[in-house]
């Protein structure tokens, strides 16, 4: 059973309705085709490695490709704003694309996490100002939520925000931002007297030190950055930012499982393909009894992967009252399957897995530094039983 074929046949049984369709269209298959080819072409183990030690972390030249003849930073940002108004669901299939080929490039810090976090906002103002930007590839933009607590949740910010005669300033740390530290514009969530509010403060504000940290998994670069009497700008209503992250944290949990299934998948194939070709002892390693086994249980669990992508990428897409408890079950279980897909990919590989010359090592890092982004999954399996009254 394919995976589209597993997730149609898994969805089947808990809804029931004329509209309801979960195998991917063809345009949403033509699309995975045309990013596919795209990814193939920019995006190999080649530049991969090259974009990795750049402390940019990324190739300008492709970021503006991406942009102008894919459109893919306005994909799913409104056609209002200068986007094409595609739902969730494409996004789905371009991040697991992305993921296959561990694209270095701030596309999920710019179209997920900051994007995302405005068109929720409702601040029609600041979306007319930063949307169009980020859609046409101009803007680089990221969300710098989490400090040095290293907390996702609403008590973890701690960053204040004060209001001086109509001016706010913000004051504090934030770390592990997504591409923090080449982003052209920050959205910052801080604390107020009416709560936790978002802001927009662009990157060269007053005030503002940016620190690329060091990273396990060198594909995706992270920052801290640091805010000292910086001016900046009130998005939405304040003290109501919470709400919004925590939509915004769903979305992104579902998006990062997408791309979870796209690295998982890739793990597998290059398991199976090299399973094909390893001679040991006269015969395929593959023929092996313990290889087949690792690689069954590799397929079983990039399937199911897939299923609980796809549906909350569905569930994404309709903004229904399933997502926040599907968008903490993908998260746990496509995290745990990625990361064990990577491992067993080395174990297969035997001692050339482990070398910095195979792409082995590269799917693990992101495996890792994946499981722990969001949070873990331990920490969306308590967040999935309080969501469902546990």
């Amino acid at each position: 059973m394919s995976g589209s074929e597993s997730f149609r046949h898994q969805i089947a049984g808990t809804h029931k309705g004329p509209h309801v369709n979960f195998a991917f269209n063809d345009e949403q298959e033509e699309l995975r085709r045309i990013v596919r080819q795209f990814l193939d072409d920019k995006s190999s183990e080649a530049a991969v490695r090259e974009q990795m030690d750049t402390e940019k972390g990324f190739d300008d030249a492709v970021w503006t490709q991406m942009a102008e003849q894919l459109g893919l930073q306005g994909l799913v940002i409104p056609e209002a704003y200068g986007g094409s108004g595609f739902s969730f669901v494409e996004l789905i299939v371009v991040l697991e694309e992305m993921g296959r080929s561990l694209l270095c490039a701030p596309y999920f810090s710019s179209v997920v996490l900051a994007a995302q976090t405005l068109i929720h906002s409702g601040d029609e103002a600041a979306k007319q100002a930063h949307l169009p930007g980020i859609a046409s590839g101009e803007t680089r933009a990221t969300l710098a939520l989490t400090e040095p607590n290293g907390k996702w949740d609403e008590s973890g910010v701690t960053v204040t925000a004060t209001d001086k005669g109509g001016v706010w300033t913000i004051n504090g740390t934030k770390s592990y931002v997504l591409d923090g530290h080449t982003a052209d514009l920050l959205i910052v969530a801080a604390r107020t007297d009416a709560g936790v509010s978002l802001f927009s403060v662009p990157a060269d504000a007053a005030g503002v030190t940016r620190t690329a940290l060091a990273t396990m998994d060198q594909t995706r670069k992270q920052a801290k950055i640091d805010f000292a009497e910086t001016p900046a700008t009130l998005i939405g209503t304040d003290g109501e930012g919470w709400s919004v992250i925590e939509r915004v944290l769903d979305l992104a949990a579902v998006a990062l499982a997408a791309e979870q299934v796209g690295g998982a998948q890739r793990t597998l194939d290059m398991s199976v393909d090299y399973a094909k070709e390893r001679i040991q002892f006269g015969r395929p390693i593959g023929s092996f009894q313990a290889i087949k086994h690792k690689c069954a249980d590799m397929l079983l669990e990039v399937e199911s992967a897939k299923s609980a992508a796809y549906y909350a990428g569905w569930c994404a897409s309709e903004l229904n009252d399933e997502l926040p408890s599907v968008a903490s079950l993908a998260k746990a279980y496509c995290s745990e399957a990625y990361f064990h897909c990577a491992a067993e990919n080395i174990q297969i590989h035997g001692g050339i897995g482990f070398t910095w010359e195979h792409p082995a090592h590269l799917y693990f890092k992101r495996a890792k530094s994946s499981e722990l982004l969001f949070g873990d999954p331990s920490y969306h399996r308590e967040l999935l039983a309080q969501r469902i009254g546990l």
